[in-house]
């Protein structure tokens, strides 16, 4: 018997692992399978035919995020992002504000790790956040299309507890 106001799974996944979430509209996401070797494992970063990501890759960080840790909320009005983990579990949390968006007003929630790597590329004026899941540091490699203006930055920001977008991280 259920106890009252249980509520039941929707399905989240297919029977071949992949999400069934709609990408927000621009959004890119291509998994990467690792490679297995005779001395340990290496996965391939980029590749022009996957189709993701900026044609030019212009500046390129690495990011270590403590644990727990939350960087969130930006945006860029010009700037693509493409993001790959490599260490630890992040969650990236994607909000569609642009005014000629077919997925306007939407979510995109990806929990990302090195064990199923994935490129999640982010076109200009999506906002996006992210959280550090794990209990030791994680850490990401972001690549752009622009190099970062140091007089300029394209960088747009709102606290991570905002009530302007509908997502509260926890």
């Amino acid at each position: 018997m259920l106890i009252k106001d249980a509520i039941k799974d929707q399905q989240t996944v297919t029977s071949e692992g992949e999400s069934t979430n709609t990408l927000l509209a621009g959004v890119k996401k291509h998994e990467v399978p690792n490679i297995i070797t005779s001395n340990g494992i290496t996965t391939e970063l980029y590749r022009p035919e996957w189709d993701i990501g900026p044609e030019q890759i212009r500046h390129m960080i690495h990011a270590i995020l403590r644990p727990g840790a939350i960087s969130a909320w930006h945006m860029h009005e010009f700037q693509i992002d493409t993001i790959f983990v490599i260490n630890g579990a992040i969650k990236l949390v994607l909000y569609d504000d642009r005014a000629d968006s077919a997925t306007k007003g939407q979510l995109n929630v990806f929990h990302l790790s090195r064990l199923r790597p994935t490129l999640i590329t982010i076109p200009p004026g999506i906002w996006h956040g992210l959280q550090n899941l794990d209990y030791s540091e994680s850490s990401f490699i972001n690549y752009f299309n622009n190099p970062y203006i140091y007089s300029g930055p394209d960088e747009w920001r709102l606290p991570s507890d905002t009530n302007k977008i509908p997502y509260q991280f926890k």
